[in-house]
């Protein structure tokens, strides 16, 4: 009869440990990043009460005879597939789409998380709710990469930063600037004192201080078959205001198809140069790209689209790449690289210890972190504005109660019969 309560003891023990996983699991029903986990029950030792026997000329064979003593817990095991898609529209909450986990540092300690959840703390780190500094590789302002290779450190977003200008300009083959479009080529000659056609387009370039420059490039017929006159110039001073060529008087020339042929007299060319003026604060020189221009029977079209300067500016908001790119955009319209998140994965993420706030550590049956970038050697990727959510399945869960109950209810059941069964015994005396 003692055998039976102490069995009985142990599946109390074991339906009950059942009852807190499961309990647990729906209270994180909610929780960003949960992972939902599962009981294994296994039997333990059992007493032999007779041992088998091996068949033999005169007799069969007999089969043990054994009395199980219980039942333990064989583990506990964590559902790791992917939790459902929480838009937020929050420029700090990320999602992993697949494997891997977000690296943190708290405390000196390097922890994981599946919980993409971050906000700015007030030194610009992006930060867990606990607290946590999320982990990756900042640009090297020397070279304005990021070297995925080196230690991964807090990642840190500087809004206000101030991004320095960039003059206009520079040498072929690096273009400054770009004019694309037609020029009709049904355009009136020079005649006498009738100048030619002129066809005119601006854009504003910049100076190396960020200062900005209107520069006009001005398109003129020639009395030449197929040639146009181009001249550069910005704005002067004085009143009335006066002009500062930029570019002498060029020919920019086209073949009986209507492409371009010749840039200066220069047969294949289709860039020209131009020096700003000494002293202005804008050193050049400026590559202008032709090679979009056409002379076709259509309106006359020719646009300046391209420019490579800009003026200073401060960062205002950032965006994130599928590979953790964090791309920073500033209030000049410039994009430019500020950092890049690192992930995390393990030969064996069910072997992580739990550190609390949605936070793993590493285990001894885990392995090493293999820290990279995402996208990379089996890591997921990820997605901005988004959350992944626990993947705890209530159905599975409330059916997950009933069993604990029931397995709860009969062996408590066996307690109460070992006990009525002793009682009987102990009542022979009378």
């Amino acid at each position: 009869m003692l055998r039976s309560m102490f069995s009985a003891i142990s599946g109390l023990r074991a339906h009950q440990t059942k009852m807190d996983v499961t309990g647990n699991n729906i209270a994180n029903v909610n929780t960003v990043g949960y992972k939902s986990q599962q009981t294994v029950f296994e039997d333990t030792l059992s007493q032999v009460l007779r041992t088998g026997g091996a068949p033999a000329a005169e007799r069969g064979g007999t089969n043990p005879a054994q009395v199980g003593l219980g039942v333990k817990l064989a583990g506990i095991t964590t559902n790791w597939t992917q939790g459902a898609t929480q838009n937020t529209g929050r420029s700090t909450d990320f999602m992993i789409e697949g494997d891997g986990f977000f690296v943190v540092e708290s405390g000196g300690q390097q922890l994981y998380t599946r919980s993409g959840s971050f906000s700015f703390d007030a030194a610009g780190n992006l930060a867990t709710n606990s607290g946590a500094l999320l982990q990756g590789w900042s640009v090297d302002p020397a070279t304005g990469v990021v070297n995925p290779n080196g230690p991964v450190g807090n990642l840190t977003i500087p809004y206000g930063q101030v991004t320095e200008p960039k003059g206009t300009g520079g040498a072929a083959p690096i273009i400054g600037g770009k004019v694309e479009g037609n020029l009709f080529a049904g355009a009136t000659a020079p005649n006498g004192s009738t100048p030619g056609t002129k066809v005119e387009t601006s854009i504003t370039m910049y100076d190396d201080l960020g200062n900005e420059i209107p520069v006009t490039y001005t398109f003129e017929k020639t009395a030449n078959a197929n040639e146009w006159s181009l001249q550069i110039t910005r704005p002067g001073p004085g009143t009335p205001p006066t002009t500062v060529p930029l570019l002498p008087a060029t020919t920019v020339t086209f073949d009986g198809a209507g492409k371009l042929s010749a840039v200066g007299g220069t047969a294949g060319a289709s860039t020209v140069p131009f020096t700003p003026p000494a002293g202005s604060g804008w050193t050049g020189p400026v590559t202008v790209d032709l090679s979009g221009m056409t002379q076709y029977g259509s309106a006359s079209s020719a646009t300046a689209t391209e420019q490579n300067g800009y003026g200073a500016g401060t960062l205002q908001s950032f965006s994130l790449g599928n590979d953790g790119t964090v791309t920073g955009i500033f209030s000049n319209g410039e994009r430019k690289t500020l950092g890049q998140l690192a992930l995390a994965s393990f030969d064996n993420p069910s072997g992580l210890e739990k550190a609390g706030s949605s936070t793993y550590r590493v285990g001894n049956n885990s392995g090493l972190a293999m820290v990279g970038q995402p996208g990379v050697a089996g890591r997921g990727v990820l997605s901005a504005g988004a959350l992944e959510m626990s993947n705890v399945d209530l159905a599975e869960e409330f059916t997950g109660l009933i069993v604990a109950q029931r397995g709860f209810q009969a062996n408590s059941r066996v307690i109460t019969s070992s006990d009525e069964i002793l009682q009987d015994l102990v009542n022979l005396k009378r």
